[in-house]
């Protein structure tokens, strides 16, 4: 299951770098028809702002895995040994809880609502309920790297936070 999951890291990092590379170009595109060419895109602004909502959650799906999101650790930092795995092992159970019932259960009501009502955006006319669909994707992805940090032994856990916190 590791090897499957290092995959769908490293897949998910080149798909957010591809999705960053084509909201630069989609901004660029902007610039240069607003204030080049003056005849404003119409479209470009919409992309870039289901480009940017989709790279922040995806994004967090890749800084969950990669244990690289902000956190307060003022309290958990001081704990060692049993009491630091417990904390850590909870903190992994409430994201779990939160990404399948929230982002995977919640996304996929919005996202079948949506479908339903046959929702379009306002200049692309794509249906609202395909670009809500990063929701539940990326709550399964962070459901499946929860799942690995929770039955994952201890010392793999902060073995991986060691290497995170020295880079």
């Amino acid at each position: 299951m590791k090897s499957l999951l290092v995959k769908i890291e490293t897949l998910l990092g080149y798909f957010l770098g591809c999705l960053m590379f084509a909201m630069v170009v989609d901004v660029s595109w902007q610039v240069i028809t607003r204030f080049i060419v003056s005849q404003p895109s119409s479209y470009t602004e919409e992309i870039a702002r289901y480009l940017l909502v989709w790279i922040g959650i995806l994004g967090a799906a890749y800084a969950f895995r990669r244990h690289a999101h902000l956190g307060l650790d003022i309290v958990t930092r001081s704990l060692k040994g049993r009491k630091a795995m417990i904390a850590q092992k909870a903190a992994d159970f409430m994201c779990l809880v939160f990404a399948l019932s929230v982002m995977v259960i919640g996304g996929f009501n919005l996202v079948s609502l949506t479908l339903e009502l046959n929702q379009l955006s306002a200049a692309l006319q794509v249906r609202v309920g395909y670009i809500y669909s990063v929701i539940p994707i990326s709550g399964v992805l962070i459901s499946l790297f929860a799942l690995e940090r929770l039955l994952s032994p201890y010392s793999a856990v902060a073995e991986h936070d060691l290497v995170t916190d020295i880079k």
